[in-house]
């Protein structure tokens, strides 16, 4: 079985919707099956990896638009590819690949992961609603990432009966452990007060992580100690305001680790924040990976699937409250048992419902759903 994923970017760019890609592309490739992934490339060149199963192909972009990638050899590799196919995999936001998905004919069996809707563009929202609404009328079916976006999003209303919730999930093995003497080197290297209590935060630096909120709950918390892994737009405007603000010896920023050292920096830490503000954070997979090491987590309430995601495990705060932020760090920082207890119940969650394997069998069933409505006498999408 030949399956294709289209979107706009792909490891080693970092985020979210790159890694799930990735991660699930490994293992479907591993499963046997045949996995093309068509994305862009950075540059104006196209890039081809290939390892065992899997392709990767990056077409040359053009230009970037509201953070699109333009490429018109994307569509050239779409319309040879797609045809040739068992099943296309889409993942929204990417408004060129569902267009190229519809620019084929829609006739190959297809689903879409809706990983979030389209938030800050307003404008360029508008005009595509009439595509995004097409194609979902299209795909055979819809996955979401949580129940809470299937009952939120004003997209996906429409369409429930197609929808099906799987949750994203990571590789758990990768964050159970760490040495603790790499770790203690770690936490030495970030500061001269290693002793102090650190709060991490990972992840892309765009407007909705609400890093701004984490900022100033840090002013209320003259002890704690910031670490920030990622780069991304917002990162001057927040280096300034940590300046700004007096926080400069107390907030570390680290830029993009190598992903091998990102458990590391996990088990180094003593809490875990996602301040999320608004709705293009949809899920929040770091949480997993925090919750995986154990760590404690605080996270924002946004109506998305990040409250979910933590259940009773985690802290949730209100979005864009840097009191509230700090009361839920020093309660947190002030209670260790109760910290080391809901970290515990927080890794046994992501055990029990976030593991990629369970990811990757619900994703295949999904896929097996549509084949077999596509082709009845296909009993599998196996190889």
């Amino acid at each position: 079985m030949r399956v294709v994923h289209l979107y706009k970017d792909y490891f080693p760019i970092l985020g979210g919707i790159e890694n799930h890609i990735r991660f699930l592309a490994e293992a479907q490739a591993r499963s046997g099956l045949e996995v093309i992934v068509l994305v862009t490339s950075p540059t104006c060149r196209t890039q081809e990896i290939r390892e065992g199963n899997l392709w990767v192909l990056k077409a040359g972009r053009w230009l970037t638009v509201s953070s699109t990638p333009l490429s018109p050899v994307f569509f050239l590799h779409a319309r040879r590819l797609l045809p040739h196919c068992d099943l296309v995999h889409l993942h929204h936001p990417y408004p060129p690949a569902e267009l190229a998905y519809l620019l084929t004919g829609g006739r190959i069996p297809a689903v879409m992961t809706y990983h979030s809707d389209i938030v800050r563009q307003r404008l360029g929202g508008r005009l595509y609603r009439p595509l995004l609404h097409r194609v979902l009328s299209r795909v055979a079916r819809i996955l979401v990432t949580s129940p809470v976006y299937l009952e939120t999003s004003p997209h996906l209303r429409a369409f429930r009966e197609k929808c099906r919730v799987v949750p994203l999930g990571i590789d758990l093995s990768r964050f159970l452990s760490a040495p603790p003497n790499a770790t203690r080197a770690l936490r030495a290297s970030w500061c001269e007060t290693p002793r102090r209590p650190h709060v991490l935060f990972v992840g892309r630096l765009r407007y909705y992580k609400g890093l701004e909120t984490l900022l100033h709950a840090l002013k209320r918390l003259p002890d704690v100690h910031a670490v920030i892994v990622g780069t991304g737009p917002m990162e001057r405007p927040w280096r300034a305001l940590t300046h700004d603000l007096g926080l400069s010896p107390r907030v570390h920023f680290l830029g993009d680790i190598p992903d091998a050292q990102l458990p590391l920096v996990y088990h180094a830490a003593d809490l875990f924040v996602l301040p999320a503000s608004a709705r293009a954070e949809a899920f929040g997979t770091v949480l997993l990976e925090a919750m995986a090491a154990g760590l404690p987590v605080i996270t924002t309430d946004i109506g998305t699937g990040t409250r979910w995601v933590v259940g009773e495990a985690g802290w949730v705060v209100p979005p864009r409250d840097p009191e509230a932020l700090a009361t839920a760090i020093g309660e947190i920082l002030g209670d260790p048992v109760t910290a080391r207890v809901r970290g515990l119940q927080g890794r046994e969650r992501v055990r029990a419902h976030f593991t990629l394997e369970k990811m990757v069998e619900n994703v295949m069933a999904v896929y097996q759903e549509v084949l077999h409505q596509a082709h009845p006498q296909r009993a599998s999408p196996n190889p």
